[in-house]
């Protein structure tokens, strides 16, 4: 059996897995806003899962990457408090476990690259699109970090600079500007308010999409072309078998297969063969995720 742990901005999800993958227990906890009560927050939670079944791997999913030279977590940017911290040598420090730890967007890919809708294929990217934006590579249902860490942070790239004629040589790298501050939940409102003047969410602009609001359609086709662009950078980079879209914005959603047929025009591209699937498992998919990443490399 093994343990995950879902380290979210909000909230500390964690999950018991059979070898079969059967979840004996799930249930979250809200996430402390300092460091040093997040280490006990989990240290309890391993302490009360072995209470009832024994010693465990544990698998740990967070924001942001793990510098493979300090161990240090860096680009943690809705969990402040974790970066330039070594979360596995602090935990170890209080706990006497197998500690691994991961990119969330990377155990959501491996978890349906695993056993979720992508289980059939070699080569799975999985996309966040949630308050963030964010991304996982999988291949033979093993996760692709890269010497960085920084594999599959796609958002991280600029938006071309056509479609910002305006931006000054010192602005480039200007976060705003990067694909998530086009993609991200965050953005689509902030970019919502300054097109119309009206501050909602995203999930209310969806929904006024749905209803055919003329305010909300305009945003939200442009919304499509906006981001079947940004998949063009993955399929002409990776040409993955699988794209999975998770997080609150792709629950949002309805319309993939739209958001293909013009990702397979931009590239000309007419039988486009990477396929556009929705996770298995939802919001599980990261703490599942992380559990099978503490399996693939238990000791």
């Amino acid at each position: 059996m093994q343990i995950g742990i879902d380290l979210g901005a909000t909230k500390i999800e964690y999950v018991l897995l059979d070898d079969n993958n059967v979840e004996l227990q799930r249930d979250r906890v809200q996430t402390p806003k300092d460091y040093e009560n997040t280490i006990i927050t989990i240290t309890e939670i391993v302490k009360k899962l072995e209470n009832k079944s024994g010693k465990f791997n544990v698998g740990i999913c967070h924001p942001g990457a793990v510098d493979k030279t300090t161990g240090l977590i860096k680009n943690a940017h809705n969990s402040q408090w974790l970066n330039n911290k070594n979360l596995i040598k602090d935990l170890k420090l209080k706990i006497n476990n197998n500690f691994l730890s991961e990119n969330d967007a990377n155990c959501f890919c491996l978890s349906e690259a695993f056993d979720g809708s992508a289980s059939h294929y070699e080569s799975v990217f999985g996309i966040i699109l949630g308050s963030g934006c964010g991304g996982g590579l999988v291949i033979n249902k093993k996760i692709i970090s890269g010497a960085n860490g920084l594999a599959g942070e796609w958002s991280l790239n600029q938006m071309p600079l056509t479609n910002t004629p305006n931006l000054k040589s010192d602005k480039i790298l200007n976060f705003s500007n990067r694909l998530e501050g086009y993609l991200s939940g965050k953005s689509i409102e902030k970019r919502f308010n300054e097109q119309f003047n009206e501050n909602i969410s995203a999930k209310e602009i969806f929904n006024r999409y749905r209803k055919k609001d003329p305010n909300s359609v305009l945003f939200i086709n442009e919304y499509k072309d906006i981001l079947a662009r940004c998949l063009v950078i993955i399929i002409t980079t990776l040409d993955p078998d699988a794209i999975v879209f998770g997080g609150g914005i792709s629950n949002e959603i309805d319309f993939l297969d739209q958001i293909k047929k013009k990702t397979s025009s931009l590239i000309n591209e007419p039988n486009l063969k990477s396929v556009f699937l929705k996770p298995k498992y939802g919001d599980a998919s990261g703490v599942r995720g992380a559990a099978i990443l503490s399996r693939q490399n238990s000791i």
